[in-house]
C-alpha cells in the first residue's frame, strides 16, 4: 500500500485537531471549578479526569496541593510561582506564561474533604495509567501503604494492561494488599495472602504482623478466624525466614565492602612491612592525604573546569598514587633508612611523623571535615528486592579494591621490580650480593605501598568524613588485617581483610560495633599464639631468621 503525501499531511490534521479538541474539552471542563459551589467543583472534576487529557493529572495535583487560582477577572485557571517583584503565573491547560501579578490579582481555588478525598482517588487511577513506568512504580506503592478500598478496581484494571514487568510485580503487592485488608470473603483473602506470604518485604512483614496482632485480640474467635489466624502466622513466618535469608546476604555483602576498605588500606601496609620489616605507624596518614588530594582535585574541577567534575573521582585516583607515593619515598630517605633493624625506634619514630602529618593537614585546610561530593553514576541503589538494596558506592568500592590487588600481583609475578621486591623479601643479603640495589627496593617499596595507601584514600572519602583524623581509624585495623593473614603475603591480607569484615559486621547486631573489634582482636591474639607468622607464613630464610 502506497503512502502519499496527502495522506501523512492529513493524519497530521487529524492529530492537531484531536490535540486541539482534548485541550479545549479539558479547559470547559476547568471552568467548572471556577464555581462557588462545590457539587459544580466535583462534576468539574470528574469531567477533567474523564477528558482523557495527559494534562488532566498535573490539573488535579495542583488543584490537590493547593496551587490553582483564578485571574482577578475570573476567566483563566492559573499556577504561581513566588519571584522577586510578585508571583509569575502560568495558565494550568495551556501553559501559556501570562506575567508577573501580585497577590490581590489571584483568588485561590479552595476544596472540601470531600472534593480532597476524590481528587486523590482520580490522581491515582491517571498515574497508575501514566506512560512512565516510573510513575506508575511510584503509584503502586503510594496504593500499598495507604490501602484505600477504592482503589481495588482501578488497581485491577491497571494491572490487567500493564506491560512492564516490575511495575506489575508491584502493582500485583498492592492489589493483594488491598484484598487481603479490605476482601469481601475470606476466599479473596486467602488468595491474597498466597502472593503476600512470597514477598521478602519488611511493608509486608509490617502488614501482616498488625493483622496476626489483631486477630490475636480477638475474644473467642469462630473456628474460622482460627484458621484463618493461623495461616496469617505460616505466612508471616514465611516472610521472616526470606527477611532473615536477606540479611545474611546484606551482612555478607557489608561484610564484603568492610573487608575491601580494610584490604585498600592494609595492602600498602603488608609491602613495607613484609619486604622492610618496619612498623609503620604513619600509613593511616598515607591514606588520608589520598583523601585530601580527592578533595583538591575535586575542587579545582569546580572552580576551573566545572564540566570535568562528574570525572574528578577518577582524575584523583593516580593523583593520591602520586602524591602519597612520593611521601612515602621522601619519607623512607629522610627517616626510615636510619632505622632498620630497630623497630622500636621505628614505631615511635612513625608515630611521632603520624601527628606531625596530621597538624600539617589542620594548618593547611583546618580541623573540620572536608565534603567529597559523589558522581551521579555512585550515588543511588541498588534494588534487588524490598528487602535488599545495595549501594553503588559500596559495590564500586569492591569492585576498586580487586582492580588495585589485581594490579599489584602483576607488578609483583610480571615486572622485574616486583621480581627484585620478592628477592628482598625472601634475603635480603643474597639479594644484595646478586648486584640488587635494597636501598632503591626499599625507596621504591615503601612508596609504592605509601601509593596505594593514597588510593585507598580516594575510596575512602565516599563513605567516610574526610578529616586530618581519618588515618587513625584504619591503622589499627590495618595491622590486625596483615599479622592475621601473613606478613608481606597478598593473598593472605585478602582473605584475612574479607575474614574480619564478614566476622565484624555478623558480630555488631549481637555485641555493638565497639565489643566486636575487641572480640576480633582477642581472636587475632589468641590465633598469633598458635600460628605466629599468619594464615599464610612467607617462605625464605629471612623469615627463619
Amino acid at each position: 500500500m502506497r503512502i502519499t503525501i496527502k495522506t501523512i499531511i492529513a493524519a497530521l490534521l487529524f492529530l492537531l485537531a484531536t490535540q486541539a479538541s482534548a485541550s479545549a474539552d479539558l479547559a470547559d471542563a476547568a471552568k467548572g471549578l471556577l464555581s462557588k459551589n462545590y457539587s459544580d467543583k466535583i462534576l468539574a472534576t470528574e469531567t477533567i479526569a474523564a477528558s482523557g487529557d495527559p494534562r488532566s493529572a498535573f490539573l488535579l495535583e495542583a488543584l490537590l496541593g493547593g496551587n490553582l487560582y483564578a485571574t482577578k477577572s475570573g476567566n483563566r485557571l492559573v499556577s504561581r510561582e513566588k519571584v522577586s517583584d510578585g508571583y509569575q503565573i502560568k495558565d494550568i491547560v495551556t501553559d501559556e506564561d501570562l506575567g508577573v501579578v501580585q497577590s490581590g490579582d489571584l483568588s485561590k481555588i479552595r476544596i472540601n474533604n470531600r472534593m480532597r478525598g476524590l481528587i486523590k482517588d482520580l490522581v491515582g487511577r491517571l498515574t497508575l495509567l501514566n506512560e512512565d513506568p516510573a510513575l506508575r512504580l511510584k503509584a503502586a506503592d503510594s496504593v500499598f501503604k495507604s490501602r484505600p478500598k477504592e482503589m481495588i478496581v482501578p488497581l485491577s484494571d491497571a494491572l490487567a494492561a500493564e506491560a512492564d514487568s516490575s511495575v506489575a510485580a508491584a502493582m500485583r503487592r498492592a492489589l493483594a494488599a488491598l484484598n487481603f485488608v479490605h476482601g469481601d470473603t475470606p476466599e479473596a483473602q486467602a488468595e491474597a495472602l498466597l502472593i503476600l506470604e512470597e514477598q521478602s518485604d519488611p511493608e509486608v512483614k509490617s502488614l501482616l504482623s498488625a493483622e496476626a496482632n489483631r486477630l490475636a485480640a480477638i475474644v473467642n474467635p469462630s473456628p474460622e478466624v482460627q484458621e484463618f489466624a493461623a495461616r496469617v502466622d505460616r505466612a508471616l513466618a514465611k516472610v521472616d525466614e526470606k527477611l532473615a535469608m536477606l540479611g545474611i546476604i546484606e551482612n555478607i555483602f557489608q561484610g564484603i565492602s568492610l573487608g575491601s576498605v580494610l584490604l585498600l588500606a592494609a595492602i600498602g601496609l603488608a609491602i613495607t612491612f613484609g619486604v622492610m620489616g618496619v612498623i609503620n605507624m604513619a600509613h593511616g596518614e598515607m591514606v588520608m592525604i589520598g583523601a585530601y588530594t580527592t578533595y583538591v582535585v575535586q575542587e579545582l574541577c569546580r572552580n576551573f573546569a566545572p564540566d570535568l567534575l562528574v570525572y574528578s573521582l577518577i582524575a584523583a585516583i593516580p593523583a593520591a598514587f602520586i602524591v602519597a607515593g612520593l611521601c612515602g619515598v621522601a619519607i623512607e630517605r629522610s627517616i626510615i633508612r636510619f632505622l632498620y633493624g630497630r623497630p622500636l625506634e621505628t614505631l615511635l619514630a612513625t608515630w611521632g611523623l603520624s601527628l606531625i602529618l596530621q597538624q600539617f593537614v589542620r594548618t593547611i585546610f583546618g580541623p573540620t571535615n572536608k565534603e567529597v561530593s559523589s558522581p551521579e553514576w555512585l550515588s543511588g541503589t541498588l534494588e534487588i528486592t524490598g528487602g535488599l538494596a545495595l549501594t553503588y558506592n559500596r559495590i564500586a568500592i569492591i569492585l576498586f579494591a580487586a582492580a588495585v590487588l589485581f594490579m599489584l600481583l602483576l607488578v609483583l609475578r610480571k615486572t622485574s621490580f616486583g621480581l627484585q621486591m620478592r628477592a628482598v623479601t625472601q634475603n635480603r643479603r643474597m639479594a644484595a650480593s646478586m648486584g640488587i640495589r635494597t636501598g632503591w627496593v626499599d625507596a621504591m617499596t615503601f612508596g609504592l605501598g605509601s601509593g596505594v595507601a593514597g588510593m585507598a584514600g580516594v575510596a575512602l572519602s565516599q563513605i567516610d568524613n574526610v578529616s586530618p583524623n581519618l588515618g587513625q581509624a584504619y591503622i589499627v585495623d590495618s595491622f590486625m588485617v596483615v599479622v592475621f593473614g601473613g606478613v608481606g603475603n597478598l593473598w593472605g591480607t585478602l582473605v584475612g581483610a574479607l575474614s574480619l569484615g564478614v566476622t565484624n559486621k555478623f558480630l555488631e547486631p549481637y555485641t555493638g560495633a565497639v565489643l566486636a573489634k575487641i572480640c576480633i582482636l582477642v581472636f587475632i591474639i589468641l590465633f598469633i599464639q598458635k600460628r605466629p607468622r599468619g594464615l599464610f607464613a612467607l617462605k625464605g630464610r629471612a623469615v627463619e631468621n
